[in-house]
């Protein structure tokens, strides 16, 4: 047996770790725009990248080193570091090689795609580093573009022998979030007794309903990164309560960065059972989250669950009008080929609609797959965010 105690932390609630966030001048206003995280000792890595094959210079970067530990991440905002060449690899070695008293660095970045590091700034800011700060709040916002709020938590994990390990992170997101990893930086950190293969094998199975699982707009990044980092400070480990602490830490920070969507006003788990298999609830789950037309039923408050069944229908999912029922929270709207949908329905079914957090479950009534995403609403706000974002 073993207890989940959340905690403060962040990053540095793992016990050897240590973060900032300070301002380079990437931003305007002297806005926090870069952050670092150090450990006292080297750390084991394990990692998640984009799908996209316009993936940035930074996950060139670290491709290139094979396996290896670390003991430093550099992160900037404002600066994609995307679509850069050899130069923007070329880029990350000169600014890493002005760091003092790192092994094998790392660097991760966010923002404008196709534009070359401001390295004099950067390189500059990262003189303001100041390896024996704990900061995570710092940190966390220094990493932001379009997030509205910073996203973090930490987890200390009591084993039954009285041994313990903390794990912590934080993420930044929220647009080109899409369920193929969202568009997304994460940085994860935990003292535990664990190797690179151990970690990668645990990373890789909570991705899929977790970072996986989550959509605001369809769109996939180029720079989607997740890294974990175990240095190993604590002699404990168990497998069952670290894959549990980072899936609960991994699905809080996907359902916050789409709760934080560009201009999003609900949060809604779209949850398919019934299907094939769980591959086939997963396709429906996702098709749900990113459509457009479901997303702008949500902003509109319009419980028009028509475009829920066209949706499932044109999934590529197995998937039949007379199996088929929706429900909003706990409101059957349709029901295995039955019209349901009355005047008070409606007024029922609007109701949920105007919640900030709801469920939207199929069951599609054919064999026992399940699969649960995650989406919001598309509204004027998305548009215009999007529309200057490099203003």
């Amino acid at each position: 047996m073993y207890k989940l105690v959340q905690i403060n932390g962040g990053v540095c609630a793992s016990d050897g770790f240590f973060a900032d966030g300070i301002s380079a001048g990437l931003k305007a206003n002297a806005a926090l725009d870069m952050a670092f995280i150090y450990s006292e000792a080297l750390c084991e890595v394990a990692s998640v990248f984009t799908t996209n094959k316009m993936f940035a210079a930074p996950i060139k970067h670290f491709r290139a080193k094979g396996e290896f530990q670390t003991n430093f991440i550099l992160i900037n905002s404002k600066n994609a570091n995307a679509m850069t060449g050899k130069a923007g690899v070329t880029d990350i070695d000169e600014v890493l090689a002005t760091i003092p008293n790192v092994t094998n660095p790392l660097m991760s970045s966010t923002g404008v795609i196709g534009v070359r590091l401001p390295k004099k700034k950067i390189i500059a800011g990262a003189k303001l580093f100041d390896f024996t700060k704990r900061e995570p709040q710092n940190a966390a916002k220094a990493i932001m573009t379009t997030d509205t709020f910073s996203k973090q938590m930490a987890f200390k994990v009591e084993l039954a022998d009285g041994t313990y390990f903390h794990i912590g992170a934080m993420a930044k997101g929220a647009g080109m979030i899409n369920p193929a990893m969202a568009t997304m930086l994460c940085f994860i950190t935990t003292d535990a007794n664990a190797t690179a293969s151990q970690m990668q094998e645990i990373l890789d199975a909570v991705t899929v309903t977790t970072f996986n699982a989550a959509s605001v707009d369809g769109d996939t990044s180029t720079n989607d990164t997740v890294l974990l980092l175990s240095n190993k400070k604590s002699a404990a480990f168990d497998k069952e309560a670290f894959k549990e602490a980072l899936h609960n830490i991994m699905h809080f920070l996907a359902l916050e960065m789409v709760r934080d969507g560009e201009g999003a006003t609900k949060l809604v788990t779209y949850k398919v059972t019934g299907a094939r298999d769980d591959k086939e609830a997963e396709v429906v789950a996702k098709a749900l989250s990113n459509s457009l037309l479901v997303k702008t039923a949500l902003f509109g408050e319009d419980p028009n669950w028509g475009r829920i069944a066209s949706t499932v229908g044109a999934s590529g999912a197995e998937a039949y009008e007379e199996t088929l029922s929706i429900h909003f929270n706990d409101l059957c709207v349709y029901d295995k080929g039955e019209l349901l949908f009355n005047a008070a329905m409606e007024d029922k079914a609007a109701a949920v609609m105007k919640l900030a957090k709801f469920d939207i479950s199929c069951d599609l009534g054919i064999a026992d797959g399940k699969f649960e995403a995650y989406g919001c609403d598309l509204g004027y706000e998305y548009v215009k965010v999007n529309a200057d974002y490099r203003t």
